[in-house]
């Protein structure tokens, strides 16, 4: 059994790394940034890997009473605004240099996850303040301490975007409404699966729908690679891996006490911050990622010329293997300031 949960464990962190890593090259170096299409593909994929475990027996979903399923849908809602409002906010969030604490640059995920942490104040406030729990001092001041450094964020932000935060505090509201009624609900309505799966299916027909209003649909014809091969195999290992990482998530609850958890999911951070800087730093002695200071492409978030040379080729060699050479000459052309539309 202590094998069998470290095992699980070790399958969390991997999962979490490999998504972590998967979803940043995607968003910041390809520059993909139509969220409706990106989070839509995403709960695509993992929808149907779920139905397909579960016909053949590997999952069991149980969605058929129908009075769990309507009191599910508020939260199906807040699970869309989740991961929306997280693209949202991980495409105007940029590289900022926040002189005052530290000489280093400080990238986007970092102060996206304090912002996002900020949810458990709203989920503990709740717990206080409408249900009258009895919560820990220890409690009550790690969620003022954990409040008082995304306040102080803004404040010593060099590159500070409105748009940027507007939509994380929307995302964090969401995750704190989200886990209000994740807890609300009854114990033997809808297992974890079950409501996963709820998830998926809303967020498919919600996201396909808004994505011609958000004008997603017609601007992704205007990335440069959308016809890329890595960009094809990145958004495909993006849709799997999320797929495991849930399955991982519900497994390692069902398994473990929420303490056990919280550390698991509090080990697999540092290394994917780890990686990141590692791959960020190789890309840095390649000439692939521009300097962090003096540079106003580095302070913008874009990549160097060398990055956008480099992928040129490759998308080059890609096309004369016969992939693109249909396609029309203003859907080849890469535009001279930028990996993509933002």
């Amino acid at each position: 059994m202590y094998m069998r949960r470290c095992l699980v464990g070790l399958t969390f962190c991997i999962c979490y790394l490999a998504s972590y890593l998967t979803n940043k090259y995607v968003l910041s170096i390809l520059k993909f940034t139509y969220p409706t299409l990106f989070q839509g593909w995403q709960t695509l994929i993992g929808g149907l890997l779920l139905h397909v475990s579960w016909k053949l027996g590997w999952a069991e979903i149980n969605c058929s009473s129908r009075s769990a399923v309507l009191t599910w849908l508020p939260a199906s809602v807040l699970f869309v605004g989740v991961i929306y409002a997280g693209s949202r906010a991980l495409s105007r969030l940029k590289p900022s240099q926040l002189d005052r604490i530290a000489s280093k640059p400080v990238w986007a995920i970092p102060v996206f996850l304090t912002l996002h942490n900020v949810a458990e104040v709203i989920t503990c406030g709740h717990q206080k303040c409408f249900r009258k729990e009895k919560t820990s001092p220890a409690k009550i001041c790690s969620a003022l301490f954990l409040l008082a450094a995304a306040g102080c964020l803004p404040f010593n932000d060099s590159q500070f975007d409105p748009d940027g935060y507007f939509w994380a505090v929307i995302h964090l509201f969401c995750v704190g409404a989200y886990k209000i009624l994740q807890k609300s609900q009854k114990p033997n309505a809808l297992s974890d699966i079950d409501q996963q799966y709820l998830n998926y299916l809303f967020s498919v027909v919600l996201l396909a729908c808004a994505s011609h209003p958000t004008g997603d649909l017609l601007g992704v014809l205007d990335f440069p690679f959308l016809y890329f091969y890595r960009f094809h195999g990145s958004c495909c290992a993006s849709g799997f891996l999320g797929f495991f990482l849930m399955l991982s998530t519900v497994k390692l609850k069902s398994l473990m006490a929420p303490g056990q958890c919280a550390a698991w999911i509090f080990f697999a951070k540092p290394p994917a911050q780890r990686t990141r800087r590692g791959l960020a730093g190789f890309l840095r002695a390649e000439g692939l990622l521009s300097p962090g200071r003096g540079d106003s492409r580095a302070a913008a978030g874009e990549p160097s010329p060398g990055l956008r040379s480099a992928l040129l080729g490759r998308w080059k060699e890609e096309s004369t293997a016969g992939e693109t050479l249909l396609l029309p000459v203003s859907r080849r052309t890469l535009p001279g300031g930028s990996l993509g539309c933002c």
